[in-house]
């Protein structure tokens, strides 16, 4: 979730986050559900050649990988015996 969440800190299409995070379509289906469900994620719709759907972190989403980034700093910073 925090690859998606990070590839979509500027709005991003289905197809890039599926390559970038490197997700199966079935994955990508149920991460981008759960992101949009939990408003971490948002989309937008964009017309060029045609309608086009982007993603983009939210607030609650920056809020979260601000913790997850916290989470991670914890525990790389302890010692593995």
């Amino acid at each position: 979730m925090a690859s998606v969440l990070r590839l979509a800190e500027n709005p991003i299409s289905k197809t890039r986050i599926m390559y970038g995070a490197n997700l199966s379509f079935r994955q990508l289906e149920r991460y981008l559900e759960f992101l949009l469900d939990t408003g971490f994620l948002g989309v937008r719709e964009e017309r060029q050649s045609k309608v086009t759907q982007l993603f983009f972190t939210t607030d609650s989403g920056f809020s979260f990988l601000e913790a997850y980034r916290k989470l991670e700093e914890i525990v790389k910073g302890e010692k593995r015996f």
